[in-house]
């Protein structure tokens, strides 16, 4: 059993990018520069969005974050949002979600220009990869790519199960792991709430991407062995032993499904490191499309 490391391999794209940009930086180039935008005061969005200010420093970006209040209206935002399309400075931004109940998440999505949308999630990115054109592969998506790629996981010709199919995660997922590439080409089928038989399916499977958000869910007589597992949930387990008062876990039973498993995400260390090193990546690009 082998271990997808998000943490090193995170590591290593992040080095790779710091050398494009001190590339830039010789040849007087301008460096990307990425903007966050955090409506409120979500204490997971600040610490999330911290990390990505952080990276930017490790990397040589130029990073600006945005505050704006949790009574900020959607009008305001909008304005914001213009603001920043508008602002050739600006390579790529994002908009920390989720955002307070007043604003229409979809609306605000909508409203970022997709060349600087290095989230990916515009409906103008999410067609364009489906169709296999140039675009912005959303974060976790493209880092889920990236371990397979990097851990030369093979992925031709192989059975891929999806659990869940939400917009962020499981679609993109769903559709990149049945194109033409290095990490896909493979036959996938895409589950949800509805599914029956779940685990007659997954017991099929080569390669189960899970995303559901439901800690523990995949266990081990669910798996045959083998398989490859790509872990995405990430909850917060209470837990009075621990000096936190949680424990962090994933959508997969790892002690007992590690054992069958031939490639395997920790949680956490495994796709949650690549989301933030994906960002970075996707601005780097949209910095490089501005130049060429």
């Amino acid at each position: 059993m082998i271990i997808l490391d998000g943490n090193k391999t995170s590591s290593e794209i992040k080095d790779e990018i710091a050398i494009d940009v001190n590339k830039m930086k010789e040849h007087g180039e301008k460096v990307p520069h990425l903007a966050a935008v955090l409506v409120g005061d979500d204490g997971a969005s600040l610490t999330y969005v911290g990390s990505k200010v952080r990276a930017c420093e490790r990397v040589g970006f130029k990073s600006t974050l945005v505050q704006m209040s949790t009574t900020t209206t959607e009008d305001e935002l909008l304005q914001k949002i213009n603001e920043l399309n508008e602002n050739d400075d600006i390579d790529g931004f994002i908009v920390q979600l989720p955002l307070p109940e007043q604003i229409d998440e979809q609306k605000v999505l909508m409203a970022v220009d997709p060349s600087k949308d290095v989230d990916g999630f515009h409906p103008e990115n999410f067609g364009k990869m489906a169709l296999e054109m140039e675009s912005f592969i959303p974060a976790t998506p493209f880092g889920i790519l990236q371990l397979l790629e990097r851990y030369q996981v093979k992925t031709k010709g192989k059975h891929t199960v999806v659990i869940g199919r939400s917009h962020i995660v499981g679609r993109p997922m769903s559709i990149l792991m049945s194109q033409k590439g290095n990490a896909g080409n493979s036959t996938v089928t895409l589950t949800h709430s509805y599914t029956k038989n779940l685990s007659e399916i997954t017991k099929q499977a080569d390669i189960i991407i899970v995303a559901l958000g439901i800690p523990e869910f995949l266990k081990a007589d669910m798996v045959k062995e083998g398989v490859v597992i790509i872990d995405v949930g990430i909850s917060r387990v209470p837990d009075e032993t621990h000096s936190r008062g949680y424990i962090i876990k994933g959508d997969v039973d790892f002690e007992s499904v590690s054992k069958k498993a031939s490639f395997i995400t920790p949680v956490p260390g495994g796709v949650g490191p690549m989301t933030i090193a994906m960002l970075l990546k996707n601005t780097l690009i949209a910095r490089q499309r501005k130049t060429s």
